[in-house]
């Protein structure tokens, strides 16, 4: 993978690891999950004797391990029966014993549900349990590794990802390789996801149990060692208890491996993420996408210039990037949903400020993408921000992503036409949206129907 330095101070570590709290959110893990991986994992290959090069590509794998993760969400909802996050999180503290197994799946099997419900979902989980475990893995893996490639990263990445929930015995998923046919950044990545979910539960005596434990069956014994020296290592360990990793992370990227950023890199990490957020449901399947479209066609139409176009876009991929932090059970829940349900969807678009504003050459995109639910007259989310305080960059995203989700299916309803989308806007014209922003979108539309007829 190559990018241009030229002009560019923009360093590619800094970026994915501020992305991959976005990663952590959907995973429902703690803050910085990626990060203490991607701690461990340089840690392991120093201690392992990797060279520089492959270090860096490990470095990379760490960070961006959970990119797939969103891609099985819808689909453990339905056969769950519950919320996707708590299941995931959950099912990291899970080894492969039976007992363990059956535990897990009757405590986090349509707990919410009706008796008869929870009864065909459990019936269906140990009838076919085998079969789901290596749809859902295959499906995360799989479309993690695309992506990866999509952000210019080679197969030594992509095969890591794919790779991450093989088992050294042969047990694991998504084909079953055994010992060192699986890739050596796979067996780091696992070692380093299991060691720290176990430390944030009970600290470095946690985490070095449950990886001795596994030993022979889910990892490498020679990687296992090397976690062991370095778990008697007090300097590594009290740095994984900090509260931020961040500036110790970047600072063990090697200097071989490191990336710069220009704008059309800029361009593929916001279109990449845009998909890790719109696989998430089958409702926003291309939302983020679209909305993109649409706002660079506002934005066209109200004569802004190309390099502000490129930006808006940018924020329009990635507008919605805080909803990884939302389940599913929520976001495509078909009914009314309660006070709760909906506090939980007001609190997106602080989780798009959060994620993005970690990112300098993002400072503007976060912004918008908090306040891409804020109306005019002060009745919007998450702030009551009223119109003196909504850029006109927010008010042409607010419109294109308004403009989206009326033209497209949704769980509560079908899709509406662009007449009576537009004669929605226009009623709300002046007090949630801006009628300049309507009117361009207008004219952007009026100008493709005609371009369409001549063609």
């Amino acid at each position: 993978m190559q990018a241009s330095e030229t002009g560019s101070s923009l360093r590619l570590a800094e970026i994915l690891a501020a992305l991959s709290k976005a990663l952590d959110l959907t995973e429902g893990q703690p803050a910085g999950h990626c990060m203490r991986c991607c701690y461990i994992g340089v840690h392991i290959a120093r201690e392992i004797g990797l060279d520089a090069v492959a270090t860096g590509q490990l470095y990379y794998t760490l960070l961006l391990k959970d990119l797939g993760c969103s891609s099985n969400a819808a689909r453990i909802c339905e056969l769950y029966l519950t919320d996707d996050i708590g299941f995931k999180r959950s099912f990291k503290e899970v080894d492969d014993s039976l007992a363990h197994i059956l535990r897990f799946v009757l405590q986090q099997t349509g707990m919410k549900a009706g008796l008869a419900e929870r009864f065909r979902a459990l019936v269906n989980v140990f009838r076919n349990g085998g079969t789901i475990a290596h749809e859902l893995i295959e499906t995360r893996c799989q479309r993690g590794a695309a992506i990866a490639r999509k952000m210019r990263f080679g197969e030594e990445v992509a095969a890591g990802i794919i790779g991450l929930d093989e088992h050294f015995d042969g047990g694991g998923h998504p084909s079953g390789l055994k010992g060192h046919d699986i890739p050596l950044f796979s067996r780091v990545a696992l070692i380093a996801q299991v060691a720290d979910v176990f430390f944030q539960l009970g600290g470095m005596t946690a985490a070095l149990t449950e990886v001795k434990s596994r030993s022979g069956t889910w990892f490498d014994p020679e990687i296992v060692a090397a976690f062991e020296t370095l778990a008697d290592d007090q300097a590594f360990v009290a740095a994984l208890g900090e509260d931020d990793l961040t500036e110790t992370v970047l600072s063990l990227e090697p200097a071989q491996a490191r990336r710069a950023v220009d704008e059309d890199y800029l361009d593929d990490i916001a279109e990449a993420f845009a998909i890790v957020v719109d696989s998430k449901s089958p409702y926003t399947r291309g939302h983020s996408e679209r909305v993109a479209l649409f706002t660079d066609m506002i934005a066209e139409a109200m004569g802004h210039s190309p390099e502000h176009r490129r930006r808006l876009k940018r924020a329009a991929l990635l507008h919605d990037i805080g909803k990884l932090g939302v389940s599913n059970a929520i976001l495509d829940k078909p009914g009314r949903l309660d006070e709760a349900e909906f506090a939980e969807i007001r609190r997106h678009p602080v989780y798009s400020q959060a994620v993005l504003s970690n990112i300098k050459a993002f400072a503007e995109l976060a912004v918008i993408g908090g306040r891409h639910h804020e109306r005019l007259d002060g009745k919007g989310y998450p702030y009551g921000l009223k119109a003196e305080d909504i850029s006109l960059d927010t008010r042409i995203v607010t419109v294109a992503d308004i403009f989206d989700a009326l033209t497209a299916d949704r769980p509560y309803r079908a899709a509406m036409p662009v007449g009576k989308a537009l004669a929605i806007l226009d009623a709300d014209t002046g007090t949630a949206v801006d009628g300049d922003c309507v009117a361009a979108l207008k004219a952007a539309l009026a100008r493709l129907e005609a371009d369409a007829v001549a063609a």
